[in-house]
């Protein structure tokens, strides 16, 4: 066993090794310049006198790069674990960027604090991803110049986008019902910090996403020559007292279009409180094409969006606007489709 030695720096495991402590370094930086063995022997004498590599933070500073890619959301770290959309989008893009040594750092919108995530922490690129339009912590990243993609997100003049097409979505989801012969039809949408409510349609939404799926919503409704009220309920929390309103209405609607495959689930469960079958009195429209869909009981018709090609699409531009390898800004729309469940059927009448 070797002697207790001092810290243990690139020239002490160079000395004992036998080469210049530029080797070491490269073994550790650069492992391209190395040959395979060299680098196990640096690496190999590195672990056993317990030196992990050079400090990050300075060889960051040294190769002018952070190593890292920061996705932006609007609402909490924990929606990106909890959410099953979120969850998989940044999957698919830490699959991606895996190979380039890239690691993912989460940032959350507060700009209140002293230590303000978009402005303070190093990066190299960032995705923006679902944001609200008026999120100060846009502005924070735009100004630093970073390579930025957008993702369901407003486009923005110079900068990469990728979204999914919400309007036709939208409109697949309320063409399914009114084919099916509804006539009484209602919306049900989310938004940050709303109480449950009716709403005016369409509305100045502050996220493109709504305002596309409610805009692809009215294409079918008003182009059936009906109508259909709004009720909007909190992005985060129960939906019922949003859904309990649309009890209330006279004639009752037969069929609920839903933001999300989440508050389509959630409407479910509160039609069955309130004493209907789904779908035999309701039929219920969901989106995002999740497995909570597919596992609902019934399962739930939903508008499916590729939450893994999103994610690789992000992962592509930024990658290309990172190398340099492209000028041109980028808008890529991804295609959705129609799913089928068990959650609709024709209406009461018609039955």
């Amino acid at each position: 066993m070797m002697e207790a030695m001092g810290r243990v720096t690139l020239q002490t495991i160079a000395d004992e090794v036998g080469v210049s402590r530029m080797t070491v370094s490269n073994a550790f930086s650069r492992p391209d310049q190395l040959s395979a063995d060299l680098r196990a022997t640096i690496l190999a004498k590195a672990a056993e006198l317990g030196y992990a590599g050079p400090d990050p933070t300075a060889r960051s500073l040294a190769r002018g790069r952070a190593g890292s890619v920061g996705i932006l959301f609007t609402d909490t770290f924990s929606y990106a674990f909890e959410d099953e959309v979120a969850a998989g989008f940044v999957g698919a893009i830490a699959a991606e960027l895996a190979p380039t040594g890239s690691a993912i750092t989460l940032l959350t919108s507060d700009t209140t604090a002293d230590f303000v995530p978009a402005r303070d922490v190093a990066l190299d690129a960032a995705v923006l991803y679902a944001c609200n339009d008026d999120s100060g912590a846009i502005d924070w990243l735009v100004r630093r110049r970073l390579p930025l993609v957008f993702v369901d997100h407003r486009p923005r003049p110079g900068y990469d986008s990728v979204n999914i097409d919400d309007r036709e979505g939208a409109r697949l989801a309320a063409d399914h019902v009114i084919g099916l012969g509804h006539e009484h039809l209602a919306v049900l949408t989310t938004a940050h910090g709303a109480e449950a409510g009716f709403v005016s349609a369409p509305f100045a939404a502050t996220h493109v996403v709504s305002e596309q799926r409610l805009l692809g919503w009215f294409d079918a409704i008003h182009g059936a020559g009906l109508d259909a009220p709004v009720v909007q309920a909190p992005k985060h929390g129960d939906p019922a007292d949003a859904i309990a309103l649309l009890w209330e209405l006279d004639p009752r609607p037969t069929a609920i279009v839903c933001f999300s495959d989440v508050a389509a689930a959630a409407a479910i469960r509160a039609a069955t409180e309130y004493g209907l079958v789904v779908p035999d009195d309701l039929s219920v429209v969901g989106f995002d094409g999740t497995q909570l869909a597919a596992w609902s009981q019934p399962s739930i018709t939903t508008i499916r969006q590729d939450v893994a090609a999103k994610g690789r699409a992000a992962a592509t531009l930024l990658g290309e606007r990172m190398t340099g390898s492209t000028k041109r800004a980028r808008r890529i729309v991804l295609p959705v489709e129609l799913v089928v469940g068990d959650s609709t059927a024709p209406p009461p009448t018609q039955r």
